[in-house]
């Protein structure tokens, strides 16, 4: 899907993040992950997302306005990084956005389509042999492939080194919707179409 020369296109501003989460879940779709660190510069287009909701979203991190050490980064300005630790051993990559300043919503990235750096991808994932396609299509394995942890939680992702770039546009009829991954615990909300993803795109997790 993507070209791999991604040096063309800008850095996302502020206010891309400052817009109704839905609709930077969607319009995530197509950009470009890239993290600069000293093993090299690797980066990926984004195929998959989740939306997160805030406070009356039962399935997200602030679910009733809790505020944590964890989720604090929710809270604050748009375009930072929420990095969490699920089951003991994987990051979770989510992107800060939303409309109103103070209210913590989020967006999950669940996939990437690698585009440079596939081999320091392949080191870190240890898949020197092993399925190009199995790099990034999830949320644990494309922070692994992206060098990305708790240390890249609450970065400005309008500057070095962890940011988004725009890429190529995804049209709407590629643009498909469905219920998020392992929240069976979020009530009615488990049935709320907030997943994101690119059709028929060989990265996508699910």
């Amino acid at each position: 899907m993507f070209d791999g020369s991604y040096s063309k296109f800008m850095i996302l501003k502020r206010s891309f993040y400052q817009r109704d989460t839905i609709s930077v879940s969607r319009d995530l779709l197509g950009k470009v992950l890239v993290h600069e660190s000293s093993e090299g510069t690797t980066s990926g287009c984004i195929v998959e997302t989740e939306a997160y909701l805030g406070p009356k979203d039962r399935a997200a991190h602030s679910f009733g306005g809790r505020r944590t050490t964890r989720n604090d980064v929710m809270f604050g300005e748009k375009g930072h990084t929420y990095v969490y630790l699920i089951y003991g051993m994987y990051y979770c990559f989510n992107v800060t956005c939303g409309d109103v300043f103070g209210k913590p919503e989020a967006v999950l990235i669940r996939a990437l389509e690698p585009v440079n750096g596939i081999d320091i991808m392949k080191k870190r994932r240890s898949l020197v042999k092993g399925n190009f396609v199995n790099l990034t299509n999830g949320p644990g394995k494309l922070s692994i492939a992206m060098g990305i942890s708790k240390l890249q939680n609450k970065l400005d992702l309008t500057a070095y080194p962890l940011y988004i770039k725009d890429g190529s546009n995804v049209e709407e009829d590629k643009i498909l919707a469905s219920k998020r991954i392992g929240i069976d615990y979020a009530g009615e909300w488990k049935d709320r179409f907030l997943r994101f993803y690119i059709k028929e795109n060989r990265f996508v997790s699910k």
